[in-house]
C-alpha cells in the first residue's frame, strides 16, 4: 500500500518552504487535505471486488457514452467528478479490482432514476451507491417543465431508497448535497430559498438511511472565497474542470 503522507498537501507546503503559520493562515479550502491523506481510512472502506456506482443527473453525467456503458472506462464516465473520483480510486488501489460504473443521465429527476432503477442500478448489484440528485428536481420546477414539489421530491428519493436496500441490504451509501452557485449565467440569489428545500430534504433523508454525506454546497460555498462562483460552475450548476476535482476531493474525503 502507498505512503499515503507522500502526496499530502501539508507535505507539499513544507518542502516549499511554507511554514505552519502561513498554512494556517489560509482559507479552509486551500489547507484541506488532499485525498491521499487520507487514503488508508478510503482504503478500509472498500472491499476487495467492490462494485462502485455513481448515479443522478447531468453533473454525474458529465457527457459519458452512453452507447458503451462499460465499467473502468473512460470515456463511459464523463469528463466530471465521477471521472476524477473512479481515476483516484483505481490508481490509488489496484490491489482492491473494484468495478466503477457511472449511470447519470442528464435532466434526470428522481422518479426518472427510479424508472430506470432495475437495469441502471440493481442489475448491477452495486457494493457502494453514490447519488447526487435535486437540481432538476428545482430547476425543471422553476422553468415550467415539471410539476414536481419538495414533498414530491423527499417522497419518491425515499421510496427509491427503500426498494434499493431491500434489495441491496448490505449497500454502502453516499448522498451528495445538491448544490447551486449564484451570480452565474443560470442561478440567481431567487434560487437560494426555494432550492434550500430540497438540500434540507436530501440531509434529512441521508440521516434516515445511515448515508455518508457529501456536502458539495458548503464547499462551494468556501470555494468562492477563493476564485468567483463562474469559477467553479459557469452556470451556477454544472461545474468547470476545477469544480469537478473540487467535488470529487470532497467525496473522497467524505469517506475519511
Amino acid at each position: 500500500m502507498k505512503d499515503p503522507n507522500i502526496f499530502s498537501r501539508r507535505n507539499f507546503f513544507k518542502s516549499a518552504g511554507i511554514g505552519a503559520a502561513a498554512v494556517a493562515g489560509m482559507p479552509l479550502l486551500l489547507q484541506s487535505c488532499s485525498p491521499a491523506g487520507e487514503a488508508g481510512k478510503i482504503h478500509d472502506f472498500f472491499n476487495d471486488g467492490d462494485v462502485v456506482l455513481f448515479q443522478g443527473d447531468s453533473i454525474t453525467d458529465a457527457g459519458r457514452n452512453k452507447q458503451q456503458e462499460l465499467p473502468n472506462n473512460p470515456w463511459s464516465f464523463g469528463v466530471g467528478y465521477a471521472n476524477h473520483i473512479g481515476s483516484w480510486l483505481l490508481e490509488e488501489m489496484p490491489e482492491k479490482d473494484l468495478t466503477l460504473y457511472n449511470r447519470g443521465i442528464s435532466g434526470n429527476k428522481v422518479f426518472q432514476l427510479a424508472d430506470r432503477w432495475e437495469k441502471d442500478c440493481l442489475d448491477l448489484k452495486p457494493n457502494v451507491l453514490s447519488i447526487l440528485i435535486g437540481v432538476n428536481d428545482y430547476w425543471h420546477f422553476r422553468n415550467g417543465n415539471y410539476d414536481g414539489t419538495p414533498e414530491i421530491y423527499e417522497n419518491d428519493f425515499r421510496k427509491l431508497l427503500y426498494r434499493t436496500m431491500e434489495a441491496l441490504p448490505d449497500l454502502k451509501l453516499l448522498i451528495c448535497q445538491p448544490f447551486i452557485l449564484t451570480g452565474t449565467s443560470a442561478v440567481d440569489e431567487s434560487w437560494v430559498e426555494p432550492f434550500n428545500a430540497y438540500q434540507v430534504i436530501a440531509k434529512k433523508i441521508s440521516d434516515e438511511f445511515g448515508a455518508i454525506w457529501v456536502p458539495f454546497q458548503e464547499i462551494f460555498d468556501r470555494a468562492i472565497e477563493a476564485a468567483p462562483p463562474t469559477y467553479w460552475a459557469g452556470d451556477g450548476v454544472h461545474p468547470s474542470m476545477a469544480g469537478a476535482q473540487l467535488m470529487a476531493n470532497s467525496w473522497l474525503e467524505a469517506l475519511g
